[in-house]
């Protein structure tokens, strides 16, 4: 049964709306044909997201269930919020529900808001965490796969670069780009802070990776190590 918050919610997201908006995710997010778009900022579903953080796990889950993108964006941040709130010990009940979630977790901006700020803390403390990566990376669904590369960025802050980096050579014939587009972010973030370990794995690899993530991955570098490595990408 839909509750006075989800209802509240709904149509907060409603009268948000701008059609501006809408007509600019209708040209980048190519959502799927039953996809409601309503056109609201992310901004401003960050700030929804934290009024309604206390939302029980099946509101979040019915808001997942909607066809309203906005609606399964604001319950990813939701949950995000819960993750966040959550003792180390207890986000792995707030993980489950989101793995066993992740067909509704379908373009590439729901992922991209999701992966690191809802399963990517959880990889910081658990050990079992390259399983999932592994399971996520072999998984038919894009979506999916864009989730386990993306998922790493705060295992990059903290300076644990190899989990990325074997994604990077487990995903680098993905068939689909916006996989090679993730792979080639994540190099970067590595470049950011710390270039050497980046050039070192593109001096061994860079030759038998999709050029988009080559270009990626040395946005940041110097014009000579840029040039030398999408020559060989």
């Amino acid at each position: 049964m839909t509750t006075a918050s989800l209802r509240r919610l709904r149509a907060e997201l409603r009268g948000l709306a701008e059609p501006r908006v809408r007509a600019q995710l209708l040209r980048v997010l190519s959502p799927a044909d039953d996809d409601e778009l309503l056109g609201v900022r992310v901004p401003v579903m960050r700030g929804l997201a934290r009024t309604y953080r206390g939302l029980a796990l099946d509101e979040v889950d019915e808001l997942l269930c909607s066809r309203v993108h906005e609606e399964r964006f604001t319950a990813l941040l939701v949950l995000a919020e819960q993750v966040r709130a959550a003792p180390a010990g207890e986000r792995g009940a707030l993980v489950r529900f989101y793995l066993a979630r992740t067909g509704r977790v379908d373009n590439w901006d729901l992922v991209d808001g999701s992966a690191p700020v809802v399963l990517g803390p959880w990889l910081l403390e658990e050990e079992g965490a390259a399983r999932v990566l592994d399971r996520l990376a072999g998984s038919p669904s894009v979506w999916d796969r864009r989730i386990a590369v993306v998922a790493t960025l705060p295992l990059i802050r903290d300076g644990r670069h190899e989990p990325t980096f074997a994604l990077v050579l487990a995903l680098r014939r993905d068939p689909e780009p916006i996989v090679h587009k993730a792979l080639g972010w994540m190099l970067r973030e590595i470049g950011r802070r710390d270039e050497r370990a980046l050039v070192a794995f593109l001096d061994r690899h860079a030759a038998g990776l999709p050029r988009v993530t080559v270009r990626h991955a040395t946005e940041r570098l110097g014009a000579g190590d840029r040039a030398r490595f999408v020559r060989r990408g």
